[in-house]
């Protein structure tokens, strides 16, 4: 056992050298095969009367009428129209080439390449060096904190658009994370249970509904069954409440049971005008169960301190979950990154993005190497209000004409550093915050720094940026700035991680498909799109010239292939002056 285990490193190395040498001699081995065929056409012409077939050949092709011509132009541009329209679709829903992935699945490896950057692992950087890909954590799937009632507010719309807001994958998130944290930790199942563990299964509400009363019937106390209830069933957020109330009342000492429900009245509070309440509510909450951090209850708790206007509050609680921030108010520390700006003598500003038009980021400077905002995972929510906090104190006064007469002021500047910080963590808010791009209902699980995050926070806080004077015009003003600060913003990050490449597909599986995935960084379209568009084009307007201009286009394509087989001409003419008559001779009899 041990000879063959030592052998086959040997034979592995053998067969790694072998396709090595293959890869390297196959451009060579090209050409070699290419003059190959030049000279056997050559030697064989005589003899297999190649000439005369020519002559047939170009014989029948005059007598075939333009209406040829024209149908056969016409075929190649509806065929490679069908291709187009087919790789068109491909890429929309898949993000890439269908050509192009095939080549680089299929076609390069019996070709001696090697595998591509997502089998690897590795991607260059910008320096050139191997760098390893984000990691399939960073694009993990987090329960969304503000998710809203699947009976009283998903269904609603379902019913007024008959479109459904959930996907699957999302609803399926949802399924497997109450069976974990409702019955996971019970060391003994109840019948009870067993009919909810498989009432969150189920496809169909309906399902769910009738398996949530049969568990009732079997325990009046089953508290899991009425959350069930008040989660799908509920047509209010008043009713919704009720029962939730009901479940607190018999959920005893389970405290995944307590923290749910508690968080969801809370939410319940919020949603009915009951501000203070709810956030009393959230903060007893955080009080009783501090070690549940990772449920993120703090961004239920901001979002209702900023309805409230607190803006105070709010920056407490930031400076409790935000590191950054903590660093941002100590100024005598100076553990910031200092942008050094370089004025620019231009004398014309457009309104979009005025301030970096004026000025222009040079050189960074590190003054203190821990200061890379790398400790993940934060959230838009924490990131974005940051900003709005900063961007709300200088943006009722801020004029983009007035900055680009006298520059910025310390506090302008740590607005526009906070906006390009949110931007970098989550590039896909500002559009939704701006309404360049229409919102929908937010999904049940969000991907931090991806799409259904954005939808997430913008559904929540876009009144609050509304409400704060002049801040949505400070973000329109600043946020695409961002993005020349990070020039390659998949091989090397700013303040965070590299933005991970994973979010795309990750977000098509939680938005539904009538919603337009936003895609950072902008993909552009493959060389194989591009390539069959044009010829699309080239062969209709062949065509179409053929069809209007049967004669004229016939003596362009005479000439045409007359100038296009000249120098195979002067080749072979070349070569009888080169080579004796009889060397030719005794190679044909051969």
């Amino acid at each position: 056992m041990e000879d063959t285990a030592g052998s086959n490193p040997q034979s592995l190395g053998f067969t790694e050298k072998l396709k090595s040498w293959l890869s390297w001699s196959w451009t060579y081995v090209c050409f070699i095969w290419f003059g190959m065929v030049l000279i056997m056409i050559y030697v064989l012409w005589s003899p297999l009367k190649l000439q005369e077939s020519l002559t047939s050949a170009s014989v029948f092709l005059n007598t075939l009428t333009p209406k040829f011509y024209v149908a056969l132009t016409g075929t190649s541009s509806l065929i490679s129209g069908l291709i187009l329209i087919f790789e068109w679709w491909y890429f929309r829903k898949y993000g890439t080439s269908f050509i192009e992935q095939v080549s680089v699945s299929h076609l390069r490896p019996l070709l001696g390449g090697v595998e591509s950057s997502a089998t690897t692992g590795l991607f260059a950087s910008v320096n050139g060096e191997a760098e390893p890909r984000p990691s399939v954590s960073e694009c993990k799937v987090w329960r969304n904190p503000l998710n809203l009632f699947r009976g009283a507010e998903y269904n609603r719309y379902t019913w007024v658009t008959g479109k459904e807001p959930l996907t699957y994958y999302d609803m399926n998130l949802s399924a497997q994370d109450h069976q974990t944290f409702f019955t996971g930790d019970t060391p003994q199942l109840r019948p009870e249970d067993g009919v909810m563990q498989k009432a969150w299964r189920e496809r169909n509400p309906q399902a769910r509904i009738r398996a949530a009363y049969q568990a009732i019937e079997m325990n009046h106390e089953c508290a899991a069954a009425y959350v069930l209830l008040a989660e799908e069933e509920a047509t209010t957020i008043t009713e919704a409440e009720r029962l939730f109330k009901k479940a607190l009342s018999i959920a005893g000492k389970d405290i995944n049971l307590l923290v749910y429900i508690k968080r969801r009245l809370a939410m319940c509070a919020r949603k009915l005008g009951r501000i203070k309440e709810a956030v009393k509510m959230m903060r007893d909450l955080m009080k009783e169960f501090p070690l549940l951090g990772m449920l993120n209850i703090h961004e239920n708790l901001l979002e209702a301190l900023l309805e409230l206007q607190a803006y105070a509050d709010v920056q407490a609680v930031l400076a409790k979950y935000d590191g950054n921030t903590e660093r941002n108010n100590n100024s005598k520390k100076k553990n910031l990154f200092f942008y050094v700006i370089l004025c620019l003598d231009r004398t014309e500003f457009s309104v979009i993005d005025p301030i970096l038009k004026m000025y222009e980021i040079c050189h960074v400077t590190l003054i203190s190497s821990s200061v890379i905002d790398i400790s993940l995972p934060k959230s838009a929510t924490i990131c974005y209000t940051s900003a709005l906090l900063k961007a709300r104190a200088v943006s009722d006064k801020f004029s983009p004409e007035a900055a680009s007469r006298r520059g910025l002021s310390t506090a302008e500047m740590n607005a526009v550093e906070a906006i390009h910080r949110a931007v970098e963590f989550n590039p896909h808010v500002p559009k939704y915050l701006l309404e360049m791009k229409s919102l929908i209902l937010p999904p049940e699980h969000i991907l931090k720094r991806g799409d259904s995050e954005a939808v997430a926070y913008a559904f929540f806080h876009l009144q609050h940026w509304k409400r704060a004077e002049g801040a949505l015009n400070l973000l329109h003003c600043t946020w695409e700035g961002t993005f020349r600060i990070i020039p390659y913003p998949l091989e090397k990050g700013h303040l965070f991680y590299p933005y991970p490449g994973c979010t795309e597909t990750a977000d098509r599986e939680l938005l539904p498909s009538f919603h337009e995935v936003s895609v950072y960084p902008k993909k552009e379209l493959p060389f194989f799109i591009l390539f069959t568009a044009g010829l699309c084009s080239f062969t209709a307007m062949l065509a179409m010239l053929t069809h209007q201009f049967p004669e004229l286009m016939g003596v362009f394509a005479k000439a045409f292939f007359s100038t296009l087989f000249a120098p195979l001409g002067f080749f072979a003419d070349k070569m009888e002056s080169f080579m004796p008559s009889s060397f030719w001779h005794q190679l044909t009899r051969i």
